[in-house]
């Protein structure tokens, strides 16, 4: 019985863990937010060649604290511009990256992570990775929504 309830338990985690996914659709990310009353976390990445993105999701997006505290109060989106052709991603998914880059990332800055409310108006930017700690990026995207 006991071993029942850790295998539950477990598998409850995982699946957990697997809603805190990077989306990739904005449009749903931004519709669910309205719905479930949360923001809207976009980031702009070279996952294949920008190393502070790949820094900033090992050292703060991919950790137990932040992902604990987004499974609450974020739907995150990724908006993706891998270079190596093995990472090449969908006609449309491009074009949507494209997209969002246009509106929110003109510069063409990586990384850049935005916090937006449900209707798409920035709240705050990160412009780069500065080394902050999950906790310090919680602590930010709290002082903005008081609400936390």
């Amino acid at each position: 019985m006991q071993s029942n309830m850790k295998k539950l338990g477990i598998l409850g985690l995982a699946l957990a863990l697997m809603s805190l996914s990077w989306r990739t659709d904005f449009d749903k990310a931004v519709s669910d937010a309205k719905v479930q009353h949360k923001l809207v976390l976009l980031k702009f990445s070279g996952s294949d060649w920008c190393l502070p993105c790949i820094r900033m999701e090992k050292e703060v997006f991919n950790t137990d604290t932040f992902s604990h505290f987004a499974q609450d109060h974020l739907c995150m989106v990724n908006a993706d511009f891998p270079r190596l052709s093995k990472h090449k991603l969908d006609k449309e998914l491009t074009k949507q990256n494209e997209r969002l880059a246009e509106r929110y990332n003109k510069e063409g800055h990586f990384p850049l992570t935005l916090l937006l409310d449900a209707d798409g108006k920035v709240l705050k930017t990160w412009d780069g990775y500065s080394g902050a700690k999950p906790e310090e990026v919680i602590q930010q995207i709290k002082a903005i929504n008081h609400g936390m």
